[in-house]
């Protein structure tokens, strides 16, 4: 049986708070709003964020990935904003470990840490912990890329069909980065990646608030209205800007980030007509797998982000959750 690696003394143990929610729901505003809150409380308690996204992590990726402003990121400390360049590749492990060590930081300054974004997988892979998988071998994934190149990607799903049935029911029939993870774990241990995930023990976890539209076509509309803000900003000089450098490539998961793929190809194929119509509908695609996630966390507490005061809502939930929190440390002189 997989080892797996849990972490609910860390996640309990002291002052923490979570914020998510689906692409465009508002968490940037909440977050600041939060903040402040704490920090106007009588003593006060200061905020520091630390980002639970997949896309902020990449240096140059600014306009795409709707990062924080200078003045947003100068209003509270952030953390996991800027942290490699586009060529390298951040997973969930490193996510964990990350997030284990900012925390453990944050609260020995007295601070609270509050986790804010909507990569879900990595919020599940903090909660839940991780289980123990191969790591991942040069060769075998070069003998899939060429296998991918010469026969195609649905060939490589056929294969994840027989060997994995499980796996290959939940994965998209055209998500190659994940298809050839898991044909690569088959091979590397003979054994298939849903072997690997193991059922965990329920644990306390920390409160998590949880911006959901009631009415979906709000988020569409705000999805609309912000891919064309970014295609104003110019999203697409920033893509083209990073297919210049020439050691990036679109199987990369830095430009597979939503906005940025779809921007790739439309650059590739030089045909930007149909760029805006693909970017909102991957954008809401992305929106729908993020309210599926979080469904399925049992301990958030929703606030309908698209309620007139949504934001006076969250502030008010996270004040009444931090009677749920420890008293942070204080930092010895």
């Amino acid at each position: 049986m997989a080892a797996s690696t849990n972490t609910p003394n860390l996640l309990t143990a002291g002052p923490l708070l979570c914020l998510a929610g689906p692409t465009a729901s508002g968490k940037t505003a909440a977050a600041l709003a939060i903040a402040q809150a704490f920090a106007e409380q009588k003593p006060p308690l200061l905020v520091e964020i630390i980002s639970v996204d997949s896309a902020l992590v990449y240096r140059g990726m600014d306009i795409g990935t709707a990062k924080p402003t200078a003045a947003e990121l100068a209003a509270v400390p952030h953390h996991l904003i800027d942290l490699i360049d586009p060529s390298e590749a951040y997973s969930a492990a490193r996510f964990v470990g990350d997030a284990q060590r900012l925390i453990g930081e944050i609260r020995a300054r007295g601070h609270l840490p509050l986790l804010v974004g909507g990569t879900m997988l990595y919020f599940k892979a903090l909660f839940e912990g991780l289980d123990a998988m191969p790591a991942a071998d040069r060769a075998v994934r070069a003998a899939l890329d060429a296998q991918c190149e010469r026969e195609g990607l649905h060939a490589l799903y056929r294969e994840l069909q027989r060997v994995d049935p499980v796996t290959a029911a939940r994965l998209a029939p055209g998500d190659r980065q994940r298809i050839q993870r898991a044909l690569e774990v088959h091979r590397v241990s003979g054994l298939p990646l849903s072997s690997f995930h193991q059922q965990k023990a329920a644990v306390e976890m920390p409160p998590l608030i949880s911006l959901e539209p009631s009415d979906r076509a709000w988020l569409h509309q705000r999805i609309e209205e912000r891919f064309a803000q970014m295609l104003d900003a110019g999203l697409v000089d920033e893509v083209q800007a990073l297919m210049q450098r020439g050691d990036l490539h679109a199987d990369l998961p830095s430009m597979r980030c939503v906005g940025y793929r779809q921007t790739w190809e439309a650059l590739e194929a030089d045909d930007l007509s149909e760029l805006p119509e693909r970017g909102i509908a991957a954008t809401r695609q992305l929106a729908k797998r993020q309210l599926t996630w979080l469904r399925s966390m049992p301990q958030r507490h929703v606030v309908a982000c698209d309620a007139d005061d949504a934001q006076a809502q969250v502030v008010a939930l996270a004040l009444r959750l931090a009677d749920l929190l420890a008293a942070p440390t204080t930092p010895s002189a």
